[in-house]
């Protein structure tokens, strides 16, 4: 069972108006938001889940989402965006689509995607989910230095950031727990988990202790359950493990994960990003 999030069924939710598309002339359009904004540009988050709603809102598509890849090729400016929307290819089980964002010529950033029809077999789960404080009762993180943070609510487990706490220099480690939820309750589905997977600080602002220059240049999220179980879990809040494995020459890497509170892996990311430093 797939459940496609078309215009009729976006509500007010702040996400889904942040994430909402329309349809005017033949043109399928977005808009950024205010809300969700990061330093320079909207929030990288947003910006995957439009994409992928647009995707997902294609009266040819079929499936639930498998695979997101999204590219980040140039600052999203404040406004309207065109989204170009593509089947690449339809097989028995699967699609693969294409969708690029422009404002005028230029194309700001680009995805693909795996959509899937899942069908029951053989499951086996080898990860488990680590032994953490309960979201009711960890502390919620108030800092907020950019406007699409306080769309969420963080709370860390382990190994919060420590900005402005450089002491004597020494480097902290990239690894993070945490517990995420929107800031105004939503279920989840694939729209929201596609930007959860980016609602991790910069790993280097978690080693170096300061905000520097950053931004995500690909991200691939990897889906690993489907609408109908998503609608049977009812859940809102997700566990976030964030690591990373190398700073060098400008880029750096970004892995993590997304757990439900019960012990289902829900999805996996993968970045590559550039920072200065």
């Amino acid at each position: 069972m797939s459940i496609a999030l078309d215009a009729k069924t976006q509500t007010d939710d702040p996400f889904d108006l942040a994430t909402r598309i329309t349809t005017r002339d033949g043109r399928t359009i977005g808009h950024t938001s205010d809300a969700y904004w990061a330093f320079v540009g909207p929030f990288g988050g947003t910006t995957a889940a439009t994409m992928l709603r647009a995707m997902m809102d294609h009266p040819k598509r079929e499936g639930d989402p498998l695979a997101l890849t999204v590219n980040y090729c140039a600052p999203i400016a404040k406004g309207p965006f065109d989204l170009n929307v593509r089947l690449i290819k339809p097989n028995r089980s699967s699609q693969h689509w294409s969708v690029e964002l422009t404002q005028g010529e230029d194309v700001a950033a680009f995805a693909t995607a795996v959509f899937a029809v899942r069908r029951p077999s053989w499951s086996h789960q080898p990860k488990t989910m680590p032994q953490v404080t309960p979201f009711g009762d960890a502390k919620p993180y108030r800092e907020a230095a950019a406007n699409w943070v306080r769309q969420y609510q963080f709370r860390f487990v382990d190994r919060g950031p420590q900005i402005g706490e450089s002491g004597d220099g020494a480097l902290a480690s990239a690894h993070t727990k945490l517990w995420i939820r929107d800031a105004v309750p939503r279920r989840l589905d694939a729209i929201s988990l596609a930007s959860m997977g980016d609602a991790f600080f910069g790993r280097i602002f978690h080693v170096r202790k300061e905000i520097v220059p950053f931004g995500t240049v690909s991200m691939t999220t990897y889906f690993h359950t489907d609408a109908e179980e998503l609608a049977a879990m009812s859940a809102d809040t997700v566990l976030g493990v964030a690591d990373a494995s190398v700073f060098h020459k400008s880029y750096g890497d970004q892995i993590a994960e997304l757990w439900t509170p019960d012990g289902k892996l829900l999805a996996t990311t993968q970045q590559v990003t550039y920072f200065k430093a």
